[in-house]
C-alpha cells in the first residue's frame, strides 16, 4: 500500500481502525458514514484484514450490542452509523459507559449539517456530554486518520466508549493522506464471568457514575495539551472554532496580519485549561463550529466561573449561522467584520449558483410505480399515506403526492395505526421498504396484528438499501464482503407475525397492482401487500421505451401522473423519452391514454 493516498475521510477512518488494530467492525449504513466500514470490509476482501470481523447488522441498536459484546471479550471494536441511528442505539450506549469496557471501544457518529440527507441536524457532541462521553472531532480526513488510534487508546485507558465525530465535509471531502505503519497487533483476552462487573444493577451505576464525573473532570485538563486542541497567535480578539470549521478558518486567515489568538477545539470534554489561556487578556472572541454552540457556551462557562470580562460572539448572540453547514466565504465574511480587515471578494469563490436540482425517484425506480396503483386504487377515498425513511420518502414530491408523514425509521407503520385509532373513518396506508422492515419495521407490525389495527402495509421491495449506496440486508442472502447468508423472506415473516391478509405483487405490474389494491380495500384489519421489484441500481437489462410522435396527442398525462425524468417535452408539446434514462420498465406505457408509448426505439 502506497505511503501516501489521496482518500475521501470515511476511507481515512477506516484505514485508521485497520491500522490501530480494529478487531470487530459493526453498523448500518446511513449518510455520509456509510463508507467507513464499506471500507474496511474491501481491505477484508483483498485480503489486507483477512482476521477483522465486519457485518452491517439489521440495526444500530444490534450493531451497539454486538460490538458491545465483543468489547466486553477484550476486543477493539468500531461502530459506525450517522447522527439519527445514535438515537436508535442510545439505549446501549447510554448504560455503556456505566457498566464499562475491557477493548477499546469507538463509535464514528457522522453528522450532517445542512442537513443534505437526514431528517435532522442534531450535534452528537452533545449527545457525548449527555452519554457522558468523550467525543474526538477531526477537522480534516488527514487528522481523522491519526485520531481514531487515540480514540483507542483513551476508550481503553478510561474503560469506557469514546465518540468519533466526523461531520459531511470531513466525512466527504478528500486529501493527501500519510499512511502509517500499523500498530502491534493485540490478543484478544475473552471474556471473563464477573456478574458485579457486567450486570447494570442501580449499586453498580450509582457507583461507576461517581468514577464517571471524576474521570471527565480529569480530562478537562489533560486533553489541554491534546493534539487536536492547539493555541496561537496573541492579541485582544480571539477565534475559537472546532472541526471542519478549523479548516475554514485557516482558509479564511491567509494573508490577513492583525493580531489575533486562534483556539482549535476537537475534544468533549472541552480543555478547560487551554481555553481559559485563551481568555485571558481577550476583550472579544467569535466562535465558528457547526450544529450546537458547543465550545461557545463552554467558554462562556469558563468566563463565569473566572470571571472574566469578555465578549463571546457566536451562535447564541447570532453573530454566526445557527444552523446549516459553515462555509469558507461565509467565515471570511464574518471575520473580516470582526478583525475590520477588507472583505476580499477575490477569495469568496465567487462562482455562478449551480443549478437546482430537487430529489426525485429514479427513472424506473419500482417506487414509482407502486404508489401510482396505490394513489390510482384509492381515488375518491379519504386516506393518509404515511412513509418512511427511504427512496420511497421522495414519493411526498409532485406529481405522486403519496407521503403525507414521515417521521424516523420504522414510524410509517405506527403512525399510521395512531391516526385510525383517532380517526376511524380514515383508510391508512403504511409504506416502507426491504432494508427498513428488517431495521425497525418487525415491531410495527407486531404491533398492528395484537391491537388489531385498521390499516394496510405497503412493504416496498426493490432488493437493496437503495438510499444510502445499495448495501446488503437479511432479504437478499449475502453478507458486506459478498459472502452468503441465509435469505430470510419478507413475504413469510409476516405471515409468521399473523397476518392472514397477504398478497405479493410485481411492482411495475400496474394492473395487477391496481387490482391488489382494491381487494386489501374491501377487506378489514392488518393487511399487506408486498411490492416487488428490482432498484434500477440492481438491474437495468430493460429495452429504454419510445413515444410514437404520429400517435401522441400532447395530452402530457404521461408526465402530469408519473413524474419520470427520463419524459420531456419537445417544442410542439409532444413527449419524448431520453434512452439514455429510460430502463426500459415500461409504467409509462401503462399510462398514456393514447398508446404512444411503445417499446424498443421508433420515428429513428
Amino acid at each position: 500500500m502506497s505511503k501516501i493516498q489521496m482518500l475521501m475521510g470515511n476511507e481515512a477512518i477506516a484505514l485508521g481502525a485497520l491500522r490501530a488494530g480494529v478487531q470487530v467492525v459493526s453498523g448500518y449504513p446511513g449518510t455520509p458514514s456509510t463508507e467507513i466500514l464499506e471500507s474496511i470490509a474491501k481491505q477484508k476482501t483483498l485480503g489486507n484484514y483477512p482476521n477483522v470481523y465486519v457485518e452491517w447488522s439489521v440495526n444500530e441498536k444490534s450493531a451497539m450490542e454486538v460490538a458491545a459484546g465483543a468489547a466486553f471479550a477484550g476486543a477493539r471494536v468500531l461502530v459506525t452509523m450517522k447522527q439519527v441511528g445514535l438515537n436508535v442505539a442510545s439505549d446501549p450506549l447510554m448504560s455503556l459507559n456505566y457498566t464499562g469496557i475491557k477493548g477499546g471501544m469507538v463509535i464514528a457518529v457522522a453528522d450532517d449539517p445542512g442537513p443534505i440527507s437526514s431528517q435532522t441536524e442534531q450535534d452528537t457532541r452533545r449527545f457525548g456530554e449527555f452519554a457522558k462521553l468523550m467525543v474526538f472531532d477531526p477537522s480534516s480526513p488527514e487528522e481523522a486518520y491519526t485520531m481514531i488510534a487515540d480514540a483507542f487508546e483513551y476508550s481503553e485507558a478510561y474503560g469506557r466508549p469514546v465518540i468519533l465525530r466526523p461531520t459531511t465535509r470531513v466525512c466527504h471531502g478528500y486529501a493527501s493522506v500519510e499512511l502509517l505503519p500499523d500498530l502491534p497487533p493485540r490478543e484478544i483476552e475473552g471474556f471473563t464471568k464477573d456478574g458485579g462487573k457486567w450486570v447494570i444493577f442501580p449499586r453498580l451505576s450509582y457507583n461507576n457514575h461517581i468514577i464517571i464525573e471524576r474521570d471527565l473532570k480529569e480530562l478537562e485538563h489533560r486533553l489541554s495539551s491534546y493534539s487536536a486542541n492547539s493555541l496561537t497567535g496573541s492579541g485582544k480578539k480571539g477565534i475559537a472554532c472546532g472541526g471542519v470549521s478549523y479548516a475554514y478558518v485557516k482558509e479564511a486567515l491567509e494573508g490577513v496580519n492583525e493580531e489575533y489568538k486562534l483556539l482549535k477545539v476537537g475534544t468533549v470534554p472541552f480543555p478547560a485549561d487551554l481555553g481559559l489561556e485563551f481568555l485571558k487578556g481577550l476583550d472579544e472572541l467569535i466562535v465558528f463550529e457547526e450544529l450546537d454552540p458547543v465550545i461557545e457556551k463552554a467558554l462562556i462557562h469558563l468566563c463565569g466561573v473566572h470571571n472574566l470580562n469578555v465578549k463571546i460572539k457566536g451562535k447564541l448572540s447570532l453573530d454566526t449561522p445557527n444552523a446549516g453547514e459553515n462555509t469558507v466565504s461565509e467565515i471570511l465574511r464574518r471575520i473580516a467584520g470582526f478583525l475590520d480587515v477588507a472583505f476580499q471578494t477575490s477569495r469568496d469563490n465567487a462562482l455562478p449558483p449551480l443549478p437546482v436540482r430537487p430529489p426525485v425517484l429514479c427513472a424506473g425506480c419500482p417506487h414509482r410505480a407502486s404508489f401510482f396503483a396505490v394513489k390510482e386504487a384509492a381515488k375518491g377515498l379519504k386516506t393518509v399515506f404515511c412513509g418512511d425513511i427511504g427512496c420511497y420518502t421522495l414519493g411526498n414530491a409532485l406529481p405522486l403526492e403519496m407521503t403525507d408523514t414521515c417521521l424516523c425509521m420504522g414510524a410509517g407503520l405506527t403512525v399510521a395505526q395512531g391516526i385510525t385509532r383517532a380517526e376511524p373513518s380514515r383508510t391508512a396506508f403504511a409504506f416502507i421498504g426491504d432494508s427498513t422492515f428488517f431495521h425497525t419495521g418487525l415491531a410495527g407490525v407486531v404491533n398492528a396484528v395484537y391491537n388489531q389495527a385498521e390499516i394496510i402495509i405497503c412493504i416496498l421491495d426493490n432488493s437493496t438499501t437503495a438510499m444510502t449506496g445499495n448495501q446488503p440486508h437479511p432479504g437478499l442472502g449475502r453478507k458486506v464482503t459478498g459472502e452468503p447468508a441465509p435469505r430470510l423472506s419478507i413475504y413469510d415473516i409476516v405471515k409468521a407475525m399473523g397476518v392472514s391478509e397477504l398478497t405479493r405483487v410485481n411492482a411495475f405490474d400496474l394492473e395487477a397492482g391496481k387490482s391488489a389494491v382494491k381487494q386489501m380495500l374491501a377487506k378489514t384489519g392488518v393487511r399487506v401487500i408486498l411490492f416487488e421489484g428490482l432498484c434500477i441500481a440492481v438491474d437495468k437489462k430493460g429495452t429504454p421505451y419510445s413515444v410514437e410522435d404520429e400517435t401522441c396527442k400532447a395530452c402530457s398525462i404521461c408526465v402530469k401522473k408519473l413524474g419520470c425524468p427520463a419524459i420531456s417535452f419537445k417544442e410542439d408539446g409532444k413527449a419524448v423519452i431520453s434512452p439514455h434514462l429510460c430502463t426500459g420498465c415500461g409504467v409509462c406505457s401503462g399510462v398514456c391514454p393514447f398508446n404512444a408509448i411503445k417499446e424498443g426505439q421508433l420515428n429513428a
